[in-house]
């Protein structure tokens, strides 16, 4: 009796261990992308602790970031701070900032003179939780992190013996406003700073924001033990007794008696009375590991959308790294149905989001919020349309507020993405309305600016050079940077217009749309055989790599050369048919012509499904999913751009990628895993259906694909349409170690 009993216990045991739910987010690694020699070499990325879509990041600061700086980086050896965060990529700035860093014994201002000495040994680095011991001399100090959407509460263990104190960075910029307020009754520091980096080499990137505050409030758990407020004056640092302080350059500094500290910090871009209202529903008391395990259990809600099978211990890290990293941009902005909008300097109520890196993120991670994140799609949009109403225009590059950061209006594409594959709770006439004025009116002083990269701000950019596009159907290199770039980019997002108007009844904006998504065409030189700038009278330039005038957007005539993504067929027939597209094709990846490091060229592999070369577009796409990716901090090989790059590895890892936004199709490429899971909850689908890609007798040696089913069908082509996801159940792919050219094989 006695061993049936065992036995029993035994199989339930078993069942249960069957049944527990896997913590996918213990997969993750935050060091992925945080190291490398050159800001253009590396992924940009940081340890951020926060929630999917989280308006604050919390992370720890080896350096003080700025444009072009992240406040962390894998290699430096010293903690300055912990900062809340909102600067979204490397290449751009944060803004309404607030950090704390905790000290023992006298107190240093200077960000690079409290500097402490840590190891990764003693870091604990998730999503939901961040844990160091730093060192000074002798004596460590504990910090641990976890966050809510918009608030974050920090742990400090100080050594016995020592005054422990943590100095609160309220205001760093000159020429920005910071106020503090001391509250020792209520154990609160309170405050505000204007700082936000628009500014790049000295030139101003965007409009002012005289409204623009970043609030906080900052509670701590332990009675004061002192208090002090500090200023920057030129490079020493004035102290006040006072309780309050409004200047630039300033914070505070508290001491305690206690050795162990916790504080809760709540952010706000609306007022204090938001901040108190933020903290109240978010962290309304300070238990931090129920908080740590509600943050785990939200990121596992998100990462969980898709279950890998069968990958490799390394493959799965860098798989829900990829899933962490591509759920962070653009982040929530609202708070509790209001919201400041940095477009017309007020305060509104409804939904919004910030932090768009549209011209790269179009490409793919849009496109994938569709399957992991579907409930943000819409309101995204109308966030998008909120900023035309408020500015008068679609954003390029948000942060928070218009900046002319590179180039073309792919609001367009994301918008019209998202419409084709049935998302509407959103202002979708309004939504068009923009679009059409993106499309159809230049902007200010449009013929009298060239339009460099990164110029100081001077009126907002738009389409710059339409002027010219629309009467010689290209933009001419001679009167507007980037010339040949922006022609084949405008030409993209006229398609994504045309699909909007055909989509909503508005036929003779469909044709003209339509008609000038040819105009990729005008560019073409047969006898250079690239996409060549030409001057306003009709003349190519003498030389297509002409580096003096700068036709190109962050690239060469190579990376511009396959970019007609909305017209594959045509752009074939225009560069002299199968065989000659093909040669080019291979040429643009056997001579090392191709960078998996920018985004203009992440369609390009699968370009070959066209031209029926499938079998090396899985060969390539093999190839970058197991090299360019690596579970290490140097683990992408360019910046990842608010999510981009990771998002190609997910799609792609899954065996199927958006070569055309704004288009219900999907080019297949090849899986990476055995057996992938994706719950989604599509338009027009059964909220929370399964649909599953499997691939068959897949190896390394097994690399190409022979055959493929949909529900027992086989596929006749290489590409699938959005409905074979809302409609379907599962995805087949047959493996073999020889190339099939055609699927009909």
């Amino acid at each position: 009796m006695k061993k049936l009993i065992a036995l029993i216990l035994i199989a339930v045991g078993a069942l249960g261990c069957q049944h527990k739910e896997e913590s996918w987010v213990d997969a993750v690694n935050l060091y992925i992308g945080t190291s490398g020699h050159h800001v253009t070499e590396y992924g940009g990325t940081v340890p951020g602790v926060t929630r999917p879509f989280g308006m604050t990041q919390w992370v720890p600061m080896t350096r003080e970031n700025k444009i072009s700086k992240s406040a962390y980086h894998y290699d430096a050896p010293k903690i300055i701070g912990f900062i809340g965060s909102h600067q979204p990529a490397v290449w751009m700035g944060d803004y309404g900032f607030v950090s704390l860093m905790p000290q023992i014994g006298d107190v240093k201002f200077e960000a690079k003179e409290r500097g402490m000495d840590f190891l990764h040994a003693d870091e604990v680095v998730k999503p939901h939780y961040y844990s160091v011991k730093m060192s000074k001399g002798s004596d460590t100090i504990q910090t641990e992190m976890t966050a809510s959407i918009r608030c974050g509460m920090l742990r400090f263990s100080f050594p016995e013996g020592k005054r422990a104190s943590v100095t609160i960075e309220a205001s760093r910029e000159l020429n920005y406003s910071g106020f503090v307020k001391i509250i020792p009754e209520k154990r609160r520091i309170i405050g505000y700073n204007s700082d936000h980096h628009n500014a790049h080499r000295g030139r101003k990137m965007g409009p002012d924001l005289k409204n623009f505050k970043g609030y906080f409030i900052i509670e701590f758990d332990t009675d004061f033990d002192g208090s002090l407020i500090y200023k920057k004056k030129g490079t020493e640092y004035e102290q006040f007794t006072l309780n309050e302080l409004k200047a630039e350059q300033l914070g505070v500094t508290v001491a305690f008696a206690s050795q162990k500290v916790s504080a809760k910090v709540a952010t706000s871009f609306v007022s204090f009375e938001q901040a108190e209202l933020n903290m109240q529903n978010e962290m309304p008391d300070w238990n931090f590991q129920q908080l740590v395990a509600q943050s785990k259990e939200k990121w596992n809600e998100s990462l969980s959308r898709i279950k890998i099978k069968g990958a490799t211990k390394d493959q799965k890290t860098i798989f829900y790294s990829a899933m962490y990293h591509s759920l962070l941009y653009p982040r929530i902005f609202s708070e509790y149905g209001k919201y400041y909008s940095a477009f017309d300097d007020q305060i509104h109520s409804g939904v919004a989001y910030n932090d768009y890196s549209l011209w790269d993120t179009f490409r793919t991670l849009h496109p994938l919020f569709v399957f992991i994140a579907p409930e943000h799609v819409s309101p995204m949009m109308q966030s998008l349309v909120n900023m035309y109403k408020e500015g008068g225009w679609l954003p390029k590059w948000p942060n928070p507020t218009y900046s002319n950061i590179m180039i073309g209006s792919h609001a367009d594409a994301i918008i019209a993405d998202a419409y084709v594959k049935g998302f509407r709770d959103f202002d979708v006439e309004t939504a068009y309305q923009a679009m059409r004025k993106n499309a159809m009116v230049a902007p200010d002083g449009d013929t009298e600016k060239k339009w460099g990269d990164r110029a100081a701000w001077t009126s907002y950019e738009g389409r710059a050079g339409l002027t010219y596009y629309k009467q010689l159907g290209y933009v001419p290199v001679d009167k507007t940077s980037e010339s040949v770039s922006r022609t084949l980019e405008f030409a993209y997002d006229d398609f994504c217009v045309a699909q909007m108007a055909k989509a909503l009844g508005k036929n003779d904006d469909y044709k003209l749309f339509y008609d000038r998504s040819k105009n990729y065409q005008n560019l073409y030189n047969p006898e250079s055989g690239f996409m060549h700038a030409r001057y306003s009278d009709g003349k190519f330039t003498s030389n297509v790599f002409d580096r003096k005038n700068r036709p190109f957007t962050e690239g060469s005539p190579w990376t511009y050369l396959f970019c007609a993504m909305q017209d594959i067929d045509g752009l074939v027939q225009k560069m002299g048919g199968e065989e000659v597209f093909t040669n080019m094709l291979d040429r643009n990846f056997k001579e090392g012509h191709y960078r998996h490091d920018n985004e203009p060229g992440h369609h390009y592999a699968y370009l070959y499904n066209y031209v029926g070369q499938n079998h090396k577009a899985q060969k390539l796409i093999g190839e970058i999913l197991n090299e360019k990716y690596q579970n290490s901090p140097v683990g992408l090989c360019g910046n990842d751009d608010c999510g981009q790059m990771s998002a190609w590895y997910i799609m792609s890892a899954m065996g199927f990628y958006t070569v055309t936004p704004g288009s219900d199709t999907y080019a297949l490429g090849r899986p990476l895993f055995p057996e992938v899971e994706l719950t989604l909850d599509l338009p027009n689908a059964d909220a929370g259906k399964k649909f599953v890609i499997r691939a068959n007798n897949l190896s390394e040696k097994n690399c190409y694909v022979k055959s493929v089913l949909l529900d027992g069908k086989k596929l006749k082509e290489p590409f699938i349409k959005h409905n074979d996801f809302v409609n379907g159940r599962i995805l087949v792919f047959e493996m073999d170690s020889i190339p099939h050219n055609q699927y009909l094989n």
